[in-house]
């Protein structure tokens, strides 16, 4: 959400912030139904006031014998007139925050310019790629161990669902549990679990409603399934005051993830890259507003350092103003390199969203006071990133330690996770040994 001040006092680097995200010039709109209701609700105080100074007259006229009709009649005609005078204040600022609520966020400064995904900027690298011209891809792979069955997901559920079996099934818990460990152990994360089913206003929160139903899904009875852990975690400090010394508070969650891929038509149609439900070792970070471009870089480091213990090649990619989410800021992507795609594929996004989720939620914290009075609240900042999706690190294993033979060996820091096995053989040659 926007601030309506900064708004009145800075109307032309609001314009300049949405050009930047390729939208129309809208603080002149915006700022016209902000002066209706200003005076909308100017007319209401200044009616409530006349009423109260009118019946202390009323009282005083009484008092001494004389003649109220007049002032007795101003009030009844005042009275009468407040239930719409109030109704006409209450629609004008629910229609501005409307209007600001489908805004997105404003890019920060060192965010370049962009229309789309091709103008992203590569800011590192790591690891090497490998170009196998016989790669294959984790599906294929998948399908051959005989542990990822689409066909038999379909029937439960329809496209876009998988069942695990075997060794996959406990890969990903593997993957998950490593995560975990490490974000919890070495960054400082506190793991949670949390609900998948929220009210509208915790999607309101931070910014998948009204903007993005559509993505969403939506049970008979008004409850949302989340589309991350973003969305829970986040909202745990919605209406509250916190502390200065309560921040920076780090979370985690490991999830299943629920979206409809709306605007997915034809796109990743088979494997595990683009699901309906799937799992996620969700961060986020509630900071103080000096403190969250630092927590940004470090809650990046934090899912970069998965796929350097899991040795898998990566690139880090700033988003451009054109292909950053709605509530972002700044946006960093990372990206895994995938050789039977052939290509890199999006692994964790890690963003700053500022104060803009926090003004949706009414999320605040109290600075330290050097003269021991009472200071004014300010908004915190949240920022939130993937460490990381787990089906698609589980794409990127299967892609990148394929062997010859059809198995596909274990990253080491899963073999523990894993019994101690260092390779995943097919169902099929299981059940010959046994």
């Amino acid at each position: 959400m926007h601030d309506i001040i900064k708004i009145r006092s800075h109307p032309d680097d609001f314009d300049v912030g949405l050009n930047r995200r390729n939208l129309p010039p809208m603080a002149s709109d915006i700022l016209s139904l902000d002066q209706r209701r200003r005076e909308a609700q100017t007319l209401l105080e200044t009616k409530l006031q006349r009423r109260n100074e009118a019946s202390k007259q009323i009282g005083t006229l009484k008092a001494k014998g004389e003649d109220a009709s007049d002032l007795m009649a101003e009030v009844s005609e005042i009275k009468s007139a407040i239930p719409e005078w109030e109704a006409t204040e209450a629609a004008l600022a629910q229609q501005l925050e409307q209007q600001l609520s489908t805004i997105p966020n404003l890019p920060a400064p060192e965010v370049p310019n962009g229309k789309n995904e091709s103008d992203n900027r590569e800011v590192r690298s790591h690891g090497t790629i490998g170009l196998n011209d016989q790669a294959r891809e984790h599906y294929t792979i998948g399908e051959d161990l005989g542990m990822m069955d689409f066909e038999a997901a379909a029937k439960l559920s329809g496209s876009r669902f998988v069942v695990l079996r075997g060794d996959l099934a406990r890969l990903e818990r593997a993957i998950a549990s490593f995560m975990l460990d490490l974000h919890t152990s070495e960054f400082g994360y506190t793991e949670h679990q949390v609900p998948l089913l929220v009210r509208d206003q915790t999607m309101y929160g931070t910014g998948q409603l009204p903007k993005f139903a559509e993505d969403l899904f939506h049970t008979t009875d008004g409850f949302w399934l989340i589309p991350t852990a973003e969305v829970s975690l986040t909202n745990l400090v919605a209406d509250t005051i916190l502390t200065e010394e309560q921040l920076p508070l780090r979370m985690t969650a490991w999830t299943p993830c629920f979206r409809s891929e709306a605007g997915a038509a034809g796109k990743d149609t088979r494997g595990l890259i683009r699901q309906h439900q799937f799992s996620k070792v969700e961060l986020v970070s509630i900071t103080h507003p000096d403190q969250s471009d630092a927590e940004h870089e470090r809650m990046t480091d934090a899912a970069e350092t998965v796929l350097k213990r899991l040795e898998l090649p990566y690139r880090t990619l700033m988003l451009c103003t054109g292909d950053m989410g709605f509530s972002a800021r700044k946006t960093y992507d990372i990206e895994v390199w995938l050789p039977g795609q052939k290509t890199y594929r999006e692994i964790s996004s890690c963003s700053n969203c500022g104060d803009f989720q926090a003004r949706r939620m009414k999320a605040r914290f109290r600075p330290h006071s050097h003269d021991g009075s009472k200071s004014e609240t300010r908004f915190v900042h949240t920022l939130n990133g993937s460490g990381l999706a787990v089906g698609r690190t589980m794409v990127a294993i299967l892609e990148n330690y394929q062997q010859a033979d059809g198995t596909v060996a274990i990253p080491t820091v899963l073999q523990p996770f894993m019994g101690g096995r260092k390779i995943i053989t097919s169902l099929k040659s299981q059940d010959m040994k046994s």
